[in-house]
């Protein structure tokens, strides 16, 4: 005669093995505005004004280490003056979120403790995605075809291999169209993420080889293809009670590959330091996205370039450098945020300020400053909200394509289940 306890313990991998479902909402509603300046009088005249509404909806059957997810993800403008990249209004600054319906995921994963693996089209976001992302930000995410293994069979150490067919990109199904061809619905090639890290009591220790390679008919895209080579370490150790730094330091070399036209070599750095002091968190830090001025097949230079990074995460919120300046980018920064936990019902609350200086990494040009500031509000469990600014002050002369004078403004709500 079985006991309670052994009837419990027998029916447990029965139970665990029953099929799961987990739906999945995803919508944010959002208002973005752009001012900037122009070469003629009616460009700046029209300023941007985008009124987007998206949409992710779909779900998750899992049973046991079996799961499988599929979800739709659509766009729709309600107030469309603004140059989408793929609308042809080509005379307001671009807001780069066009209308757009498609599958944005649909995946196959096998999940154990040791191991992961995903095979489909998928959200892939490496480290601080400074190289391989999502690009959450925008209306539209940024999925990969792929094959992904992430492998934690040894302790404090995490291997992660990606090999990916294709990138869905921001531009959505209207990709290509009103000659935007250097913004496709997607981007085909055969590209490896490859990262090791290894968690030491300081921080991480990472190292990694994104190999890309752009299989498309486009010279702009080709010069992406690239192989960069590198590592990371970042970390925290508290200082006192209510104390805490956190360090990052960054190093790669990156050159090109397959069918890439120009021949070149590049160095990427970042180090930034970061003090929390109770309510308020300081930061200051460098990145520099270096230029190789002898690259063969490039008039003028070349330099580092990172085209499938979440880039609206670095280098300012006015996105003026998503692509890297022939003569290299230097991005000196400095900010300060403060949080407060409650709001009535609601919180955390938290507002933040970022200064940003930006020079080239050869010939001593100084593009211009940026002053970035947002307020953020967890309403409740499934809400937010949000407010935010960017101020781009060019310096000089234009130093490359749309090195312009910019000002945006967003208000957004989100709501996930």
């Amino acid at each position: 005669m079985l006991s309670a306890s052994a009837l419990a313990s027998a029916a447990t991998p029965v139970l665990a093995q029953e099929v799961m479902f987990k739906p999945i909402i995803d919508a944010r509603l959002r208002y973005e505005m752009v001012e900037q300046d122009g070469p003629l009088p009616l460009q700046e005249s029209r300023d941007a004004d985008a009124v987007t509404m998206r949409m992710r909806a779909g779900g998750e059957l899992s049973k046991g280490p079996f799961a499988f997810l599929a979800e739709a993800e659509g766009t729709l403008a309600l107030d469309e003056d603004y140059n989408s990249g793929v609308n042809g209004k080509t005379l307001y600054p671009i807001v780069p979120d066009p209308e757009n319906v498609e599958v944005n995921r649909v995946q196959l994963q096998y999940r154990t403790k040791p191991l992961i693996v995903t095979l489909g089209r998928q959200r892939i976001n490496l480290d601080d995605q400074r190289f391989v992302g999502s690009v959450a930000w925008r209306q539209n995410e940024q999925t990969f075809d792929a094959l992904r293994i992430e492998y934690m069979g040894v302790k404090d150490l995490k291997v992660d291999v990606t090999y990916a067919i294709s990138a869905r990109t921001i531009w959505g199904i209207d990709g290509g169209k009103f000659g935007s061809v250097n913004r496709p619905t997607q981007i085909d090639g055969d590209n490896v993420f490859a990262n090791v890290a290894y968690k030491t009591k300081l921080g991480t220790v990472t190292g990694f080889a994104y190999l890309v390679d752009e299989d498309v008919a486009v010279p702009a895209l080709l010069r992406n293809s690239s192989q960069t080579y590198g590592a990371r370490f970042a970390g925290a150790v508290p200082l006192t009670g209510k104390v805490k730094l956190s360090y990052l330091a960054s190093y790669a070399r990156q050159s090109d590959r397959a069918k890439n036209p120009v021949d070149y070599s590049a160095d990427y750095v970042a180090a930034e330091l970061g003090l929390d002091v109770a309510a308020f968190k300081l930061t200051a830090g460098y990145e520099l996205l270096g230029s190789d001025r002898d690259a063969a097949g490039a008039a003028g230079g070349f330099a580092f370039q990172t085209p499938f990074a979440t880039l609206h995460k670095f280098n300012g919120w006015a996105d003026k450098f998503l692509t890297t300046p022939a003569t290299g980018l230097q991005d000196y920064y400095a900010g300060v945020a403060y949080s407060l936990p409650k709001v009535g019902k609601a919180g955390p609350l938290v507002a933040s300020f970022t200064f940003h200086r930006f020079s080239s990494d050869r010939q001593s040009i100084h593009y211009g400053d940026e002053y970035d500031a947002q307020l953020t509000l967890k309403i409740d469990t499934h809400l937010s909200a949000l407010v935010k600014y960017a101020d781009y002050d060019r310096q000089g002369i234009a130093s490359f394509a749309g090195d312009a004078d910019t000002r945006k403004f967003w208000a957004q709500i989100d709501y996930a289940l």
